[in-house]
């Protein structure tokens, strides 16, 4: 697993809940023993030959389950307290509202773990910037604009009617799509309560519709894992 390279050394690779616990005992099975520590939303994982794996914490803050998470490795070794709370954490069921927006369209969904429980997924016309100048590229201007403008509403509308009727059940939203058409979108104050619960990572996505929706636990679950080398 390369990964790819990470800010200050390095490199990320993400590992899906329900395959942690078989990927640290591997981890420990190619660099010796290892020593586990929690940190503020990070469980960092020491190996006995200096190599490190920097756990981030999925829907922090850490707090243990007592749910038996599913091993796929084959023989898995006995994991230190924090790396199995961290596992079992990772793999809690958690009802998550997802947003996705980009000027082209939108999608809103409510996660129940990896299962869509509901879903609304949109799109809108919206022109290209015009390399023509004078009068015309103003009009132009305008229009886009314009065109933007209802996009993103149309996007907020959905958001306040799918979501916001299930904030009393929602762990966390996670949102995606193009961050400024996602920041936009923070400006409409009947979505205040839902941005409250916002839980990264942030999900750089094509254009949302229905199938790249139906992905977003894929990532939006999956642990992330700074590796650092001996």
């Amino acid at each position: 697993m390369t990964g790819r390279p990470a800010a200050g050394g390095g490199r990320w690779v993400s590992v899906a809940p329900e395959r942690l616990a078989g990927w640290i005992a591997r981890f420990a099975a190619r660099h010796g023993a290892i020593e586990a520590v929690i940190l503020p939303d990070v469980v960092r994982l020491d190996a006995a030959d200096g190599a490190v794996a920097e756990c981030h914490v999925p829907f922090p803050p850490l707090r243990p389950s007592p749910v038996t998470p599913p091993i796929t490795s084959p023989s898995p070794a006995a994991l230190p307290a924090p790396a199995a709370a961290l596992v079992a954490h990772a793999c809690r069921e958690r009802t998550v509202g997802v947003l996705l927006a980009r000027l082209g369209g939108h999608a809103a969904g409510v996660f129940t773990g990896t299962r869509l429980d509901a879903a609304k997924v949109g799109s809108r016309q919206v022109h290209g910037r015009s390399a023509a100048g004078g009068w015309s590229q103003q009009r132009f201007a305008r229009r886009r604009d314009k065109q933007s403008a209802e996009a993103l509403r149309a996007a907020a509308d959905v958001a306040v009617r799918l979501l916001t009727p299930r904030l009393p059940d929602l762990e966390a939203v996670v949102l995606g799509g193009d961050r400024r058409a996602v920041d936009e979108i923070r400006e409409d104050r009947r979505l205040a309560p839902l941005f409250a619960l916002e839980a990264g990572p942030f999900l750089t996505v094509p254009d949302p519709r229905l199938a790249v929706l139906e992905g977003a636990p894929d990532l939006f679950r999956a642990v992330r894992i700074r590796l650092l080398d001996p």
